[in-house]
């Protein structure tokens, strides 16, 4: 199963991201946002930040985490490869995010994200889970 794919949206990017349960989902989510921002192969898994979020559903869920990995790497300077997440009751998520500071000698500069939409933001759980949601260039 692929992990996430890309697709166009007026003046912004959209992605969707695939796992076999929500966890793999939103870490596959957090890959995809920053696979936008630089190449996550070059990334060094080197620091780790852990957090945690609530929110009242799903969708709401999805937007408060990638808002949440969107500010650690403002605040932190920072690019991210690797992501765990552990989603329990009540729309309650917990997640250690790994990567470096950034280098833009050596890590790819591709495209700034501003800020997360929740337009078209969805979460469809079947037999695999699929994110969607569109970023702010």
């Amino acid at each position: 199963m692929k992990k996430f794919d890309y697709f166009e949206a007026t003046a912004d990017i959209g992605f969707r991201a695939y796992g076999k349960d929500l966890n793999e989902a939103f870490e596959n989510a957090g890959l995809a946002i920053f696979n936008i921002i630089s190449d996550t192969d070059d990334i060094v898994p080197a620091k780790e930040i852990s957090f945690e979020v609530a929110s009242e559903d799903n969708v709401s869920l999805l937007y408060d985490y990638l808002e949440e990995l969107l500010f650690y790497h403002e605040v932190e300077f920072m690019l991210f490869s690797e992501f765990h997440v552990e989603i329990g009751d009540e729309f309650h998520l917990k997640a250690t995010i790994k990567g470096e500071g950034i280098d833009w000698d050596r890590h790819e500069r591709k495209t700034e994200i501003k800020a997360i939409t929740f337009h078209k933001m969805d979460v469809k759980q079947g037999e695999t889970v699929e994110l969607q949601a569109i970023v702010d260039l």
